[in-house]
């Protein structure tokens, strides 16, 4: 598997596939082609099914400027190796048109022109049932085997990510007013954590939890600085779990930067064994994985054992099997918002009930993610990041009414 700062990535919402892939492939294709006299650029399938609410056409015409460019939407054609599919033209002065570029958004902000594509590899272990037996035999945590696979400079970038992190959430936690795109979603993360700061204890939990999640998703949905954490659309379900804990039990940093190495593998488990990408998988692959990575490092956070990380991480990822992608209005706002909330909530209910057990559970976190695999692609189009059913046509039948 890949190193894990393929997982993590700083960058703008609201969308790391239809966003920050797209925008990071025009910069690769103007690099190509710096003395075009303009560009163009067709999306097809998820990309341009959902590609302005989600302003893809904003983050390529930003990395094109000031040359022009013209964007052709095709919804219902699909280039073969993945929904998210996008290609490039360069038009020279003199008419000429250069060799098309093909090239997929494949989740998290990660491009690829061949999903076979032979990527540095870091880690030996692509399944945790064989990290558990390795780090039971050795006496080692999650973090220490991620540690002995990457670099040196691995806990100078998990703590530059935290601090983004951080930095997403403060901002969304003193902003105000409406979100843009047209749906009137005003903001509510400053109100929640007002509120919370003067509940009792038992609603103080759920109105933090909430406040953190949902101040890091306005600020993705406001096309904010954010990091995927495994996707834009799911970035606010781990800091907020961690932030709580972190807070409530006073971990110092540096347990927190381990914590999201182990959090970064579990990411990398059902990204390389399934997907991460809400066109591919539903939102299951999403804010399901981000509700795994959470649990999993919450749990090592509470003083859990690697069989109790893994079986959180299992129980966060089975409980959100089948989750649709069906953002209203193509927007990352109705349901992701919300679900984020709940999703970062459900994280430390399965890390507690795990740190209950002693780790031991019938279905390993590897056969969750196959079946999420397979899950995800028995799901129609219509329920994977198109916005042609579910919510965002009930949202529509309303609105004619």
């Amino acid at each position: 598997m890949e190193t894990i700062r393929e997982l993590y990535r700083i960058g703008y919402g609201p969308s790391s596939s239809h966003t920050m892939a797209p925008r990071k492939a025009a910069e690769i294709f103007k690099q190509r082609y710096p003395s075009a006299a303009s560009y163009q650029v067709t999306l097809f399938g998820s990309l341009a099914a959902t590609g302005k609410g989600h302003l893809t056409d904003q983050a390529v015409q930003a990395a094109f400027m000031p040359t022009p460019v013209h964007i052709i939407w095709q919804p219902d054609q699909l280039l073969p190796l993945h929904p998210n599919g996008m290609q490039f033209e360069a038009i020279f002065a003199d008419g000429s048109i250069s060799e098309p570029w093909q090239v997929y958004s494949l989740g998290g902000g990660a491009l690829g022109e061949d999903a076979a594509a032979l990527r540095p590899q870091v880690y030996g272990m692509r399944s945790f049932s064989e990290l558990v037996v390795h780090c039971e035999r050795h006496g080692l945590a999650v973090w220490e085997y991620v540690e002995e696979c990457e670099d040196a400079g691995l806990w100078p970038f998990l703590r530059e990510i935290w601090h983004a992190m951080l930095a997403t959430m403060e901002r969304g936690l003193n902003a105000e007013g409406v979100l843009p795109g047209g749906l009137g979603m005003p903001r509510k993360a400053w109100a929640f954590y007002r509120k919370a700061t003067m509940a009792g204890e038992l609603s103080q939990r759920l109105g933090l939890i909430s406040a953190y999640a949902l101040a890091v998703n306005e600020e993705n949905a406001a096309g904010g600085q954010v990091v995927t954490a495994p996707t834009c659309g799911s970035c606010g379900t781990l800091p907020a779990a961690f932030r709580y804990v972190q807070d409530t039990h006073h971990c110092s940093e540096d347990s927190v930067l381990r914590a999201l190495a182990t959090a970064g593998y579990i990411g990398n488990l059902v990204k390389h064994n399934a997907s991460i990408s809400g066109a591919q998988v539903g939102c299951q692959g999403e804010v399901g994985t981000a509700c795994a990575m959470a649990a999993g490092g919450v749990t090592q956070l509470l003083g859990g054992t690697v069989r109790q990380v893994e079986y959180a991480a299992a129980m966060a990822l089975e409980h959100h099997l089948g989750l649709t992608c069906d953002p209203v209005a193509g927007l990352v706002q109705i349901p992701c918002i919300e679900r984020n909330a709940f999703a970062a909530s459900r994280a430390l209910s399965c890390a507690e009930y795990a740190l209950f057990t002693d780790g031991t559970h019938r279905i390993p976190f590897d056969d969750v993610v196959t079946v999420l695999w397979e899950t995800g692609n028995a799901l129609p189009s219509l329920y994977r990041e198109t916005s042609n059913g579910g919510l965002a046509t009930a949202y529509q039948r309303r609105m004619k009414k």
